[in-house]
């Protein structure tokens, strides 16, 4: 089975899932967008209301920033695959609980088996924390490893993680921009060196 078939029917899972409290609540659960080939995989925390509202990630205010910082890199949404820890959005965007994210990271797990990126990019503190543990990393402040890389070694081979400001926090710390825009210059010799 190709990667195409085991994404569609993991997405239909995930569209149907009620493994948690927000499966009653939400007006669409988000599992990803973009392509299923990506090297660069940008793992958010949770959808907010436009996400809920389109049933794709990254499309509000904070996408429109992803975009910006894609777009300065050369690279675009289709070429990368972004997603969340959490497919369903939380009530008032509050952030996603333990028992949240224990629920929904099995598919998360999923889609990096079937992707295989070589970059994975979490975007704030909760995607940071849980993709750093899951390959065997101690998490620290947000603010003293943005921007860093760290090599993990899997089964089908070496990724690399490099945790970023998630690009809400660029909207109500305008100095943070300036920080998210050197992280994506780096991600972008890290992609090159990759090659």
């Amino acid at each position: 089975m190709g990667k195409e078939e085991l994404m569609k029917r993991l997405e239909r899972r995930i569209k149907g899932c009620q493994k948690c409290p927000l499966g009653q609540l939400r007006t669409n659960a988000v599992p990803g967008a973009g392509s299923y080939d990506a090297e660069v995989m940008f793992v958010g925390e949770a959808p907010g209301y436009w996400e809920d509202q389109k049933g794709l990630p990254f499309v509000g205010r904070a996408g429109k920033v992803l975009d910006e910082l894609l777009g300065a890199i050369g690279l675009s949404r289709e070429e990368v695959y972004i997603t969340n820890i959490v497919k369903c959005r939380p009530p008032e965007n509050r952030d996603p609980t333990e028992d949240e994210i224990k629920a929904c990271s099995p598919y998360l797990d999923r889609q990096i088996d079937i992707i295989r990126p070589k970059v994975i990019v979490p975007l704030g503190r909760y995607s940071m924390g849980y993709i750093l543990r899951k390959f065997g990393f101690e998490p620290e402040p947000i603010s003293k490893i943005h921007g860093k890389t760290f090599e993990a070694h899997t089964l089908f081979g070496k990724i690399v993680i490099m945790p970023m400001y998630h690009p809400a926090a660029a909207l109500y710390k305008p100095p943070l921009r300036e920080e998210l825009k050197k992280d994506f210059e780096k991600l972008k010799e890290v992609i090159k060196s990759d090659k």
